[in-house]
């Protein structure tokens, strides 16, 4: 659900910039204001899980999403429907690191168990984010785009009722809440994300670009200083020191900033270049889907098992650096089973062999306390990823012909070259974690395993 919220809103842009009165820039903040409210508060929400308890952290979360998607919902203009959204993203961002740590809980005391269970969370990230194209489709062409957050209501209650049965309460911890921290990192990214957003119009150098990238520069740098300098930090900067967890966090970092653009760009040349409606470019995106869960489930354990963490994680990247820039070759005039399908297929398996073991690895690596931390830091690092590489890559395709709407030669010319820069993003993140991830020694690949597939 919090990855289905990120997508969802995709393919009901059109009717919210039309009925909202949204500009051509300002419409990206529908999913930008739920990216960066999400990905800026996840340590945050990290932290809270550790302090109060992951199921109290967990049911807060959905009271949270819930409120903001009936505000979205029911917005009449642009700046209260940002505001749900980012409603949306808080409320995200204490959801998924209490989830996280609740399944380390309920699992974390038969490996056997855990693999399982870390596998179907796996794969549930990019079923969701598939499920919210399907269902986004189905709901804008058949009822109205505010059912995409209302849909939202009656999950959320039922989870509510749930929770209390099902979860364990969890201890809490005395400590302090970094607020300071807080407000830095979140501004600072909002910011670094507006900044490049806004470049390909307001032009890289312009006074509004670079003021916005150097402010966030600052803020996060005081971020770090805060962090390094207080007693009881939002994000405890030694924790990075602990084998691994830095370069399988920068690997999902890199990981969210090549796939979430291939995503969004491949839904855009679908509905926009070969014309398909709401409804088949969501379907077009199932077999993409139903590989990558296979891949997560059943393929990927059995690898990692054999292989290692290390070598799958390089092995993913470099398949899906070679599916996105096998899509990078779509034509105006293509086909889906010719241009997008073995492509997306090729680019599926990709991620499904590098999103596990890095996973488990960046939650491997922290102390059995810090399990919230951890949680926070590898969710956050890949929602980063995915707001500043969208961000990034769609200010390359709109360079290259991504806004000349009427134009299909001029669209897929942006789209292939959106596609090209994932592809190099992949690439360079199979360098790194070939440079920087350590293979582990035997025992120490056990427990690893035992922390993701």
């Amino acid at each position: 659900m919090v990855i289905m919220d990120t997508s969802i809103i995709g393919v009901a842009l059109p009717r919210m910039q039309t009925d909202l009165g949204f500009t051509p820039q300002g419409l990206s903040w529908v999913f930008n204001a739920y990216v960066v409210a999400f990905g800026g508060l996840l340590l945050l929400g990290g932290r809270l899980s550790d302090l109060f308890g992951a199921r109290r952290l967990f049911t807060a979360g959905w009271v949270v999403l819930l409120g903001g998607s009936v505000l979205a919902g029911a917005a009449g203009n642009a700046g209260v429907e940002l505001a749900g959204r980012a409603i949306q993203g808080a409320g995200a961002a204490l959801i998924a690191p209490a989830a996280l740590t609740l399944l380390m809980m309920l699992f974390g005391h038969e490996p056997r168990e855990l693999t399982k269970a870390l596998a179907l969370y796996g794969a549930a990230a990019p079923a969701g984010g598939t499920a919210g194209v399907f269902l986004g489709g189905l709901i804008t062409e058949y009822l109205s785009w505010p059912w995409v957050f209302y849909l939202n209501v009656p999950i959320a209650l039922a989870i509510l009722i749930a929770t209390p049965v099902v979860m364990p309460a969890g201890a809490r911890r005395r400590g302090s809440i970094d607020v300071v921290g807080a407000l830095t990192v979140t501004s600072g990214l909002a910011l670094a994300v507006y900044g490049i957003v806004r470049a390909p119009d307001a032009g890289w150098l312009a006074g509004t670009t670079i003021a916005a990238l150097a402010a966030a520069a600052v803020l996060l740098g005081v971020f770090v200083l805060v962090q390094a300098k207080r007693r009881e930090p939002l994000m405890r900067l030694g924790i990075f020191r602990a084998p691994n967890l830095a370069a399988a966090n920068l690997a999902q970092l890199l990981l969210g900033a090549a796939w979430i653009p291939m995503w969004f760009f491949l839904n855009l040349y679908l509905q926009q270049v070969l014309g398909y409606t709401a409804f088949p470019s969501g379907a077009a995106l199932l077999p993409m889907t139903i590989v990558i869960m296979l891949g997560m489930v059943v393929l990927a354990p059995r690898l990692i098992a054999r292989f290692g963490p290390k070598t799958m994680t390089v092995t993913g990247l470099t398949l899906l650096a070679v599916g996105m820039a096998w899509l990078a070759f779509v034509r105006p005039e293509g086909s889906f089973w010719v241009d997008v399908l073995p492509a997306s297929i090729v680019a599926a398996l990709g991620m499904s062999m590098a999103f596990i073991p890095t996973l488990g690895t960046a939650l491997s690596a922290a102390r059995p306390e810090e399990g919230g931390l951890a949680s926070g830091i590898v969710n956050t690092s890949y929602q980063v990823g995915s707001a500043l590489g969208l961000a990034a890559i769609t200010a390359l395709a709109t360079a290259n012909g991504a806004g000349r709407l009427t134009d299909p030669a001029a669209l897929t010319g942006g789209y292939s070259a959106a596609f090209v820069g994932a592809a190099v993003v992949a690439a360079l993140g199979a360098v790194l974690a070939a440079g920087t991830l350590r293979s582990p020694r035997p025992a120490d690949q056990d427990r690893v395993a035992s922390a993701s597939p």
